[in-house]
């Protein structure tokens, strides 16, 4: 005491200054110990960023009429990109069109270039050649064979709603804005309070180029939801159109679930688009991919069950249980109900540790 009284009014602010700043230093240490720390990760187009928004839509902020029409053109491009990739394959593929008069919308969608986000009135020209395109036998051959080529998931489900998506007032749907794909670049957070628990979403492109991003997210991590396209089995690495996606998959969790940053973080594996998965088993043989493979080539619970132990096989440590859940995420229904027992798991881990702090 007989110090503080011997500082001038300069020196006591400056002690005052210095206390408040440690009151907030505790205050933030204990709010990172409350926060929930979510890492997402996995390969491109394994369904993180749909995940993400589907967060917000149950949990969150819900999409209204503005923020629905941010992705209008991002669906426009979907779309056009993808009958584009279509186009092209159909010719390298030498597959025939069914209808001769297509050659001609074939070149019109061929002429589209990415220079500027485009309204309805000027994607509105492009609406009948995609309509006969999409009609015509030669270019649903080509979709067929979509594993000879990199395609989005998004452009059947786009030109199947055409009629609305073509119409000049269209304001895209919540469904329609789960189904909008754009590359994650960077990292990208999300806060959400669910039920009274501040959840920190971390969102990291999965695409090589973007990977060497990951390891600045790794601080404080509560758990990691590790996302994978579970279809994905017949298909290439866009990157360098060798690899296999699935095997990308495995190598990537490999090297985050033998981590030893991670020891005390639950490593939750979502083996994703299963909607997609249930209808490739059905022309797809995954035995000719995977020769390794055992059961029925159509059988569904076959099919996953050889998946999770490819990804369970490169585990070092396997004394703790692998949390997996097959999901659809742009089914909100499912990823309700999975994230719920998903949110139990994490907060009954989070408490452990707080415990153990």
């Amino acid at each position: 005491m007989a110090l503080a009284c011997c500082l001038d009014e300069d020196a006591k602010q400056a002690v005052r200054r210095s206390r408040m700043i440690d009151r907030q230093l505790a205050q933030e240490k204990k709010n990172l110990r409350q926060e929930i720390k979510i890492l997402l990760l996995g390969a491109g187009e394994s369904g993180k960023s749909t995940f993400l928004k589907q967060m917000r839509i149950i949990h969150g902020k819900d999409y209204l009429e503005q923020d629905r029409l941010e992705f209008r053109h991002t669906i426009y491009h979907n779309i056009l990109k993808g009958m584009k990739i279509l186009v092209e394959a159909r010719r390298r593929l030498q597959i025939p069109l069914e209808n001769p008069k297509n050659e001609s919308c074939g070149l019109t969608i061929s002429s589209y270039h990415r220079d500027h986000e485009l309204s309805p009135e000027e994607f509105h020209p492009f609406v009948d050649a995609l309509a006969s395109l999409w009609k015509d036998a030669g270019i649903q051959s080509t979709l067929q064979r979509n594993n000879e080529f990199q395609l989005g998931d998004s452009v059947p489900y786009f030109m199947k709603h055409m009629d609305t998506v073509g119409s000049l007032g269209y304001v895209p749907s919540k469904e329609d804005v789960l189904h909008a794909r754009k590359a994650t670049r960077g990292v990208h957070e999300h806060n959400i309070d669910i039920k009274g628990v501040p959840f920190r979403f971390v969102d990291v492109g999965g695409q090589r180029s973007q990977r060497q991003k990951w390891f600045q997210c790794f601080d404080e991590v509560t758990s990691i939801l590790f996302l994978v396209s579970s279809s994905a089995f017949d298909q290439t690495l866009l990157e360098d159109r060798v690899t296999n996606r699935l095997v990308e998959s495995v190598n990537i969790f490999d090297t985050i679930v033998n981590n030893r940053c991670f020891r005390s973080v639950s490593i939750i594996l979502f083996f994703n688009k299963t909607d997609l998965l249930v209808d490739k088993i059905k022309h797809r043989n995954i035995k000719d991919y995977f020769p390794a493979f055992p059961g029925n080539p159509r059988d569904l619970e076959d099919v996953q069950a050889f998946l999770v132990s490819m990804f369970n096989s490169v585990r070092q440590d396997k004394s703790q249980e692998l949390y997996r859940h097959f999901t659809t995420a742009t089914d909100t229904k499912n990823i309700k109900v999975v994230f719920n027992i998903v949110k139990d798991t994490i907060l009954t881990r989070h408490i452990q540790d707080i415990m153990q702090i």
